[in-house]
């Protein structure tokens, strides 16, 4: 049996043990207690710094870009193109000849028609050489003498010198003057219509021959304005039929467009419509120049709207300068229609904002001392362009925020 002063020693040491191992526990605990409360740090990628920059609130218009003049060139004369002179994408001046009909049959009409007009010239010739010598028989001189013979007579008739034989002659010879004058100036009369109608002869042989020419000079196809050839639809020997006499369905020879100054041709929300208005400036950017813009200004709003898959859209037309020809049509734009714009402002991301009840908002600032490595902070914020805000107070320029 162990004595007294052994079992007290063992009590002793187990004491110690117990206590030791307490010690040891509770140390553990408040080092993984510690351990838990230390904050994970945050990624790099969720914290952004606040910079300052331009920006901008607008409405974005899509579309694509169209000349700002275009035009459809079509023959006033029927006929076969002989030859084509520009091809697509050539630029042309205004006046410039485009291309060339066969013009053997329409040499051959204006031959006909000077001809014709010769002829109708010639019988004009005549009809007047006519009518002026019917005037001067119509003024017929043996009317007067025979009127003067007859006054002789009648006074000697009744002097009792001259009989009623003499008296009957003389007035037989007036009258048969008279007659001839009649007829005369009926003959005059005739003469002149002749004249008149010889006259409407050459006016028609001369329209005639003015046409044909001018038919001939249509064979040369001309450009109205000055630009670059957007499409050719034509070949040598196609038959072209005439603006003239079939109307929009007459042959398209080619379709021309001044790019000096182009526009977009783009589509705006009807949410939005309300919010733009003419002459606004514009920054236009293309999938053929990235990283760039193109300048414009806003020239017309379309006062009806179209609705498609029961969304309502209004069309927008923006008019951008082109005078290197750079911007080309049909090229995908989008116009950034400015509405208000502030320069060197401190901006952060939309998302980086946190909302409290709808009316206060707040950001989360960077601190790596704070137990979640941020705190939270009151700002006022500006304008935003939807992806970007302007913040007016509670943030410097040197500041970080985490992005919740």
């Amino acid at each position: 049996m162990l004595s007294k002063e052994m079992k007290t020693t063992n009590r002793r040491r187990w004491v110690l043990v117990l206590a030791l191992a307490g010690a040891i526990l509770a140390g553990g605990g408040w080092l993984v207690a510690k351990a838990l409360r230390r904050s994970k740090p945050i990624p790099a990628e969720k914290v952004v710094r606040v910079e300052r920059g331009d920006i901008a609130r607008s409405v974005v218009a899509v579309g694509q870009i169209e000349p700002q003049s275009k035009v459809e060139v079509k023959s006033k004369a029927n006929g076969i193109i002989q030859a084509l002179l520009v091809d697509v994408g050539d630029e042309v001046t205004e006046g410039q000849t485009l291309a060339e009909l066969d013009k053997e049959n329409l040499q051959a009409q204006v031959r006909e028609a000077k001809a014709m007009l010769e002829g109708e010239e010639a019988n004009l010739q005549v009809a007047v050489s006519a009518e002026a010598k019917a005037r001067i028989e119509a003024a017929n001189p043996e009317l007067g003498f025979a009127r003067r013979v007859l006054e002789r007579t009648q006074a000697l008739f009744e002097q009792k010198v001259a009989s009623q034989q003499a008296l009957d002659d003389a007035r037989e010879a007036y009258e048969l003057a008279q007659n001839r004058r009649q007829l005369r100036l009926a003959a005059a009369d005739s003469a002149a219509a002749q004249v008149v109608q010889a006259r409407a002869g050459v006016a028609a042989a001369r329209a005639a021959l003015d046409r044909a020419e001018e038919n001939l000079r249509y064979a040369s196809i001309r450009s109205p304005i000055q630009g670059v050839v957007l499409a050719r639809t034509t070949e040598v020997g196609d038959a072209v039929s005439s603006i003239l006499n079939l109307g929009s369905a007459a042959t398209l020879i080619m379709t021309l467009g001044d790019m000096r100054s182009v526009y977009v041709k783009g589509e705006v929300d009807e949410a939005d419509v309300g919010k733009i208005q003419v002459s606004l400036p514009v920054r236009t950017r293309v999938e053929s120049f990235p990283g760039e813009s193109f300048a414009g200004t806003v020239t017309r709003i379309a006062p009806i709207g179209k609705e498609v898959n029961n969304v309502t859209t209004f069309e927008v037309r923006v008019s951008i300068a082109n005078p290197q020809g750079r911007l080309r049509v049909n090229m995908s734009a989008n116009a950034e229609i400015v509405l208000e714009e502030h320069k060197g402002v401190l901006i952060i991301p939309e998302a980086a904002l946190v909302y409290d009840h709808g009316t206060n908002t707040s950001v989360q600032l960077h601190e790596e001392r704070a137990a979640a490595g941020f705190r939270k902070v009151a700002v006022r914020t500006g304008i935003s362009n939807g992806q970007r805000t302007e913040v007016l107070e509670g943030l410097n320029e040197s500041d970080h925020v985490v992005l919740p």
